[in-house]
């Protein structure tokens, strides 16, 4: 069982501490508590080339697009003339750097990560791109995914020698590939054969003195993208990233595949591609910023769907829809449209509080708690309000919400939510908590709704969620609703029923 999740009772309890101190008057609307929202792990950049843009810093803007998927901390290393150097730091991208690093950072091939920790305490040590040194030089490495054999393999590489400075899986990855270059003819095989060892969900960008190396697990768990821009190869997490140093799409790093980028171009291996395909869909839902789009479908087009999907299965009279910002807005905006109930904005954000103070550890928890949304009285005062959002884990902070909109006037709330409900644990990156912690695991539908005092409550049919990405086939992974895993999982990783 990973330390996060022997957290969670500490948590509860805190939470709602905090929810019976913060919350005064008719004027709070809620605190973003991360224990009570879900969390991607990390996001990466890579680029190689520097025709137009500086490396450094054509990655400190990717990651910056990027960081909605990790506010914890955040990194670059860069390759010049064969050497690797790095800076990384807990924190946003925009309190890591500033012109000075950025200006020492140099070199024609940088790498950049975002993290939100859900393997590995939080702690600057486990910060990435992560720099090892093996036999024939040295490698920067930035991971997004979780792996669901790191304990035994470390295990393995302890027994023969590996020392390692952090709890991540980062750098398990990072010891095999060192490990693997020993006997391979160039780093992108030393990658190619460590990827036959590692289990689970990774998306790599890896820097030697003289590549870019990208790999994607066989599953295509987590998304990666590769893009161009003059001369330039660029490789991110997201097509927002590459929109962010104006690079064009150029195609999905395939489930399996590994990409190696050097001065005579783009070499790929393809030796473990299998041809299945099981994306996160919480990418679509939640994850991923609107304006993606991920392996082809925009999850701005995707979250429209889900909404108008809600309407359809889930119709209620009121006078205004609106959306908890921000994955709830597309979703919101597909209902209305779909049931002809107006949309309107319900909130106002606080854009200088955010996640600038999302903080991992309960400390930081309880000194971190911040305002960030307050509801719009005039749009909702005397209306029948339908709030839509993106998922419901623990229901505190959905009740807060709801309690909130009521204070300022609104006469009813019916709540739909643009996934199905929460049963499972994810394994593959998304700290999604036990199940003994997900509230859809002890209440019912119609328990919960009271429990969170909506006037009505309902989820998005499980059945439908292939349709927000166009496709019959089992095409993506939705373990956290169903149980239903992609891979094996261990006995030990996985938690008893």
């Amino acid at each position: 069982m990973r330390k996060w999740q022997r957290d969670w009772d500490l948590n509860n309890y805190l939470c709602n501490k905090i929810f019976e101190t913060f919350f005064r008057g008719d004027t709070v609307l809620y605190t973003d508590l991360p224990f009570d929202t879900l969390h991607e792990e990390c996001g990466v950049f890579g680029i190689y080339g520097d025709d137009l843009i500086k490396p450094a810093m054509a990655t400190y803007l990717g990651l910056y697009a990027l960081q909605h998927r990790g506010q914890e901390s955040c990194g670059i290393a860069v390759s010049d003339m064969g050497v690797i150097s790095s800076h990384k730091d807990m924190g946003l991208v925009g309190e890591v750097f500033n012109d000075d690093i950025l200006e020492s950072l140099n070199g024609q091939i940088a790498i950049g990560h975002i993290r939100y920790s859900t393997a590995g305490e939080s702690a600057v040590q486990n910060a990435q791109p992560l720099v090892i040194g093996h036999k024939n030089g040295r490698i920067a490495i930035a991971h997004n995914g979780n792996l669901t054999n790191a304990d035994e393999v470390r295990d393995e590489l302890s027994q023969h020698g590996a020392m390692f400075h952090t709890t991540i899986d980062s750098e398990v990855i990072a010891h095999v590939i060192a490990q693997e270059r020993i006997n391979a003819p160039s780093i992108e095989v030393a990658v190619q054969r460590a990827t036959q060892r590692i289990k689970g969900a990774y998306s790599l960008v890896v820097i030697s003195p003289t590549k870019l190396v990208l790999a994607r697990d066989p599953n295509g768990f987590r998304p990666l993208v590769l893009g161009k821009k003059g001369n330039a190869y660029v490789a991110a997490s997201e097509t927002c990233a590459l929109d962010a140093v104006g690079a064009e799409f150029v195609r999905d790093i395939e489930p399996g595949e590994v990409v190696a980028i050097n001065s005579h171009g783009v070499e790929s291996i393809k030796e473990n591609c299998s041809g299945k395909r099981n994306i996160c869909i919480f990418e679509y839902i939640y994850f991923a910023r609107s304006d993606s789009i991920i392996e082809g479908i925009p999850v701005h087009t995707s979250r429209l769907k889900a909404g108008a999907l809600l309407a359809k299965q889930n119709p209620v009279d009121a006078d205004l829809v609106i959306g908890v910002p921000d994955s709830g807005l597309d979703a919101a905006i597909g209902y209305a449209n779909e049931s002809g109930i107006p949309y309107g904005i319900g909130f106002t954000r606080n854009n200088y509080v955010g996640r600038t103070f999302i903080k991992p550890t309960q400390s930081e928890r309880m000194t971190s708690i911040g305002i960030k949304l307050n509801v719009l009285r005039q749009a909702v005062e005397g209306k029948r309000i339908i709030m839509v959002d993106d998922s419901i884990v623990r229901g505190s902070t959905s009740a807060n919400i709801i309690r909130a909109l009521k204070n300022a006037g609104a006469t009813e709330v019916h709540v739909r939510i643009s996934s199905p409900t929460l049963h499972y644990p994810c394994y593959f990156g998304t700290d999604i908590p036990t199940r003994d912690e997900l509230t859809s695991n002890h209440n019912s539908v119609e328990q919960l709704c009271k429990l969170i005092g909506a006037d009505s409550l309902s989820f998005l049919n499980k059945d439908s969620l292939g349709e927000l990405i166009n496709t019959k086939e089992k095409t993506y992974c939705d373990a956290c609703f169903t149980g239903n895993y992609p891979i094996e999982i261990k006995k030990g990783v996985v938690e008893d029923d």
